[in-house]
């Protein structure tokens, strides 16, 4: 069953809960979006390759915690998430808008070149990928979720080819405001597509290739030029990049599997266990096993 919200003139709205989703069998595909995702997370036939693009429309802040990490999630911010991050919506009082689709109804990936948002609202390894809606732009996001109900509504031969173009336009939208505070404005689009499509490649290739020759190479550019973007990035360099997003990866099978501080090693590459106990130690000030017992308490 729908229920649908009303918005008066000012964009501000009242909240009656509600969800919705598209879904085609013959390909996989889903694509939901709610009002309040932890009342209906269940609903939603999702599967390891959601993303999703979560929304606060409250006037209030709404927390979360993604990969273990707290998160206070500010009125008209959103934040995207990736089937490679575990989010808890335990302690989520309020209702939480978010869009959910999985790749055979958006592949991210196969459209890079339409949204140009990979390594930076998805698969980015250097920071939360939080984005503030301006003040000046709300109206424009309230009418397109607008859209989004009366599209979702409209049941026909056509209906996921228009929902489809309305996620690529959200996607877009989103990604402009990124580069915008999430970059440097003295990078031009090259550098930024290389700082994203870097990201990416960490994302895929972390577990063999920690070098930033490797990148590098694959990148076609030298490690010097890599650097040297970076450093106007101001952010972590490309080698803290590559040895931060194993020590992500070591922390989140600690904190969401059964797997021993050995079989990890083995996972990430390690041939010795005790060179990734150095590592860890090196990256998070502790041991595995002292980083195991503090997430107990």
């Amino acid at each position: 069953m729908r229920k649908y919200k009303t918005i008066n003139l000012y964009g501000i709205y009242k909240y009656t809960l509600m969800k919705f989703a598209y879904t085609d069998t013959k390909i996989g595909s889903v694509f939901g979006m709610t009002d309040d995702i932890k009342k209906h997370q269940t609903y939603f036939n999702t599967n390891k390759d959601t993303i999703s693009i979560l929304w606060n429309k409250n006037n209030t802040p709404i927390f979360i915690e993604l990969d273990n990490t707290p998160i206070a999630l500010q009125p008209n911010q959103l934040i995207t998430t990736t089937y490679l991050h575990y989010i808890s919506y335990q302690k989520t009082e309020k209702p939480l808008t978010a869009f959910m689709f999985n790749r055979p109804f958006y592949c991210i990936r196969d459209h890079d070149s339409e949204v140009s948002c990979n390594g930076i609202l998805f698969f980015g390894t250097q920071e939360l990928p939080i984005i503030t809606i301006p003040k000046e732009q709300q109206r424009k996001f309230n009418t397109l979720y607008e859209i989004f109900i009366d599209e979702f509504s409209t049941s026909d031969k056509i209906q996921g080819d228009m929902l489809q173009m309305l996620l690529k336009r959200l996607i877009i939208i989103c990604t402009r405001l990124a580069k915008d505070q999430l970059t440097l404005k003295n990078l031009n689009n090259e550098q930024i597509d290389l700082v994203r499509k870097f990201n990416v490649l960490v994302d895929e290739h972390y577990k063999t290739k920690r070098k930033v020759s490797d990148y590098a190479e694959l990148l076609f550019k030298s490690p010097k030029t890599l650097s040297n973007i970076f450093a106007l990035y101001q952010q972590n360099t490309p080698q803290q990049i590559i040895l931060g997003r194993i020590a992500l990866e070591a922390k989140r099978l600690m904190n969401f599997t059964d797997k021993q501080n050995q079989e990890i090693a083995y996972d990430l590459g390690f041939n010795d266990p005790a060179h990734f106990s150095s590592f860890f130690k090196k990256m998070t000030t502790y041991s595995p096993t002292q980083y195991r017992e503090l997430q107990k308490n």
